[in-house]
């Protein structure tokens, strides 16, 4: 008798286990490829120049693209976090009297600003008005100092009672086509305004002013010398009344600084300021009298000058201005007539 195949169900069993194992290990082999492709494609990505020929267009970041091909997420994020804001109108700050507008390039921080007595580090690029002040880093005190009688000293500190620690500005002068100067403000030291200051501290800088002011008029330079005493009125406006009789002197000495300068109608109205409070003052009426006479105001400038001769009749200075008046007014009648005669003639 011939015996049956040895368990056929089991061969069977087995073939069908070892086929649906291979299946498996297919299946698996499969899975474990599929995840591959994204790194590459990522890798791809990260070496393609599109990236890199974007950040090389700011200069000022040519070091991040390092940090981001490391894959380094966290760096590149916070990197991002530190680029400036765009500037907005606020960025632009036109100076009250016109001499100049700021424009912040960088912005700085806290709310405190440079006053009185305040030690500022700045760093000065671009000044050619004839300035003396060194570019690079160079240390300033507001209120203080030879370096505020240039033509550049008022501009610069003005522009720094308005600036914040750490702030980058540009300054643009109004007329002028040259590119603008730069200016950074560092770091200051705590200053005080001039409202904080005690009645006889005003009174003992005004002093100073005034003595620095006087030595540059007496030395050919009025326009040093008009800001000298501009500063020595501004801290004696605070006083309270009657003010000090100082006021008197200096908007007498700055009236003879606005002719020179060619400011005639500025100068007659510091005159007024020192007629309001002494009517008598000769060189007030006299300097009156001549910025009038420049502008034209003949009236009023023969008025002023017979009221000094009428005080002091060989004072040979109101005595020529006069002279000098009355030819002109001469000449104004003749035009008017001959004006006149064409038109009805």
């Amino acid at each position: 008798m011939e015996t049956p195949p040895v368990n056929p169900v089991g061969e069977k069993d087995t073939s069908q286990q070892q086929q649906q194992w291979e299946k498996n290990l297919d299946l698996t082999t499969q899975i474990k490829q599929q995840p591959r492709d994204p790194p590459t494609e990522i890798l791809e990505l990260r070496v393609s120049p599109d990236p890199d020929s974007q950040i090389l267009e700011n200069p000022q970041e040519t070091e991040k693209p390092a940090a981001g091909l490391e894959g380094d997420s966290d760096k590149s994020h916070g990197s991002a976090s530190e680029v400036p804001e765009p500037l907005q109108a606020s960025d632009l700050w036109y100076c009250p009297d016109g001499s100049f507008v700021k424009k912040i390039i960088i912005r700085g921080h806290g709310l405190d600003k440079p006053k009185l007595g305040s030690r500022c580090r700045v760093q000065a690029f671009g000044f050619t008005l004839g300035s003396v002040l060194p570019e690079g880093w160079t240390e300033l005190t507001m209120g203080l100092g030879p370096w505020r009688e240039e033509t550049w000293g008022e501009l610069i500190e003005k522009c720094l009672e308005s600036m914040c620690q750490g702030e980058q500005a540009e300054l643009q002068l109004p007329g002028c086509s040259g590119p603008p100067v730069r200016l950074t403000l560092a770091s200051f030291t705590q200053g005080r305004d001039s409202w904080e200051l005690e009645a006889t501290e005003k009174e003992a800088l005004a002093r100073e002013e005034r003595a620095r002011g006087t030595e540059l008029f007496r030395a050919g330079n009025p326009e040093s010398a008009a800001r000298c005493y501009g500063r020595a009125l501004r801290l004696l406006l605070t006083l309270p009344p009657p003010g000090s009789p100082e006021r008197t002197v200096l908007h007498a000495n700055l009236a003879a600084c606005q002719l020179l300068l060619g400011q005639p109608h500025l100068a007659a109205q510091s005159c007024d300021r020192v007629l309001e409070r002494e009517p008598g003052h000769l060189k007030a009426l006299y300097r009156r009298g001549v910025a009038q006479a420049a502008l034209g105001n003949l009236e009023k400038a023969t008025a002023d000058l017979k009221k000094v001769l009428a005080v002091d009749p060989k004072n040979r200075a109101a005595q020529e201005e006069l002279g000098k008046v009355i030819i002109q007014g001469k000449k104004q009648d003749a035009g008017l007539a001959q004006g006149l005669r064409k038109m009805f003639g």
